[in-house]
């Protein structure tokens, strides 16, 4: 026997001892879950768990064994109360009892629905919403994000076409911040590759432009090219196509903008520059959002906020959730509370669907370990 074979039987053994300890205490915990059941006691006692884990940490010399040791415990905690679930009956937490009640009134797709959009005509939202409902959907186009919200719970609009995330400069903040105000889901996604092109008046030359304008995306998302250009000014504007209708409609023959082939061609301008974004492979993710949850065929991705207290180790313990479960954590993005220094909302996306089995108990241990939660939508990711 080799000196590696010697080790490899010496943690053999020892594995041995911890599967029958293990089995041994979820014997044991098996039976505080009944105890909970019969006393009407909820399964997380948060306190209690960061006070077990702490007493046994604090006496290992070592730091790294003692992280080791931490989460193991999570891990085995995680388990355990996966394990009482399945038999103790518990009041539901504020933010798990609204997402039951919106999944009862769910409603169906709404057939020819009209869709609201923030942009011009030929903006890259219209193209989703196209690629969403078709080419013929009755859509129109909103200056500001916020109107597009206002429409829905107005009964303007049937569903927003919203963008969230571009693959080159991150999330859309504002749209993340009013998911947050407004108590409405989302209930699909698509995506739109995004190519800009710099664009003006018929028959204008590089050498004339002084001036360019495009949403502060599309400014961003074309900082290489520009930065050769130096001399021109560079002007932000509420979307990119309402910078090409801009240009089109003053007849400035010194300025530019910055805009995809559609918006080009429904105002008339020429293009100068072709793909000048930065990022080749450049993609915008656009969320439908809707005021009613619907529980629509092939979902398979859920959206949640939540907020924390404001202690350590309350956000890894939220993420141990998903170890635990063997839920894949897709997304997590934080955004600043007003009023509250240094506190964050946070937005996560992880697979599964609503109306799975144990799926009720995940969400139930997010809002036990949450200040605040809500589910923001379960819906079909999007695929090419």
């Amino acid at each position: 026997m080799t000196e590696l074979e010697g080790y490899r039987r010496q943690i053999d053994a020892i594995d041995a001892q911890l599967v029958e300890l293990f089995l041994r205490r979820m014997e044991v915990t098996g039976a505080v879950g009944r105890y909970k059941q019969e006393r009407g006691l909820p399964v997380l006692d948060a306190e209690r768990e960061r006070r077990v884990i702490a007493g046994k940490t604090e006496q290992i010399g070592d730091t790294a064994r003692r992280a080791d040791v931490a989460a193991l415990y999570e891990t085995i905690m995680g388990r355990s109360r996966r394990q009482q679930r399945q038999l103790v009956r518990e009041a539901a937490a504020p933010g798990v009892t609204a997402c039951a009640a919106a999944m009862a009134c769910a409603r169906q797709p709404v057939e020819h629905p009209r869709v609201a959009y923030q942009g011009e005509p030929g903006c890259y939202s219209e193209e989703a919403a196209a690629g969403l409902f078709g080419p013929e959907v009755d859509s129109m186009g909103l200056p500001w994000f916020e109107e597009v919200f206002l429409a829905l719970r107005d009964g303007r609009a049937d569903y927003a076409v919203l963008p969230i995330e571009n693959s080159s400069t991150g999330s859309i903040r504002q749209v993340y911040d009013l998911l947050a105000q407004y108590e409405y889901y989302i209930v699909g996604e698509w995506q739109v590759k995004v190519e800009h092109c710099l664009t003006a008046l018929p028959g204008v030359k590089l050498e004339e432009l002084c001036t360019v304008y495009s949403h502060e995306q599309g400014l961003m998302q074309c900082e290489a090219f520009l930065d050769t250009h130096r001399d021109w000014k560079r002007v932000p504007a509420l979307d990119t196509a309402g910078s090409a209708k801009q240009v089109a409609e003053t007849g400035d023959r010194t300025a530019a903008a910055i805009c995809s082939r559609r918006a080009a061609r429904r105002y008339g301008l020429e293009i100068l520059a072709e793909g000048i974004n930065y990022n080749r492979e450049n993609y915008t993710r656009f969320v439908l959002v809707s005021p009613v949850m619907e529980l629509r065929a092939g979902r398979d991705t859920i959206s949640a906020l939540f907020r924390l207290p404001h202690q350590s180790g309350s956000l890894h313990e939220i993420l141990t959730v998903f170890s635990v479960q063997g839920l894949n954590l897709e997304k997590l993005e934080s955004r600043p509370i007003p009023g509250r220094g240094w506190e964050y909302l946070f937005f996560l996306e992880f697979s599964g669907d609503l109306a799975a089995p144990g799926m009720d108990g995940v969400l139930q241990e997010l809002g036990q370990l949450s200040s605040q939660f809500r589910v923001l939508g379960n819906f079909r990711g999007y695929r090419p």
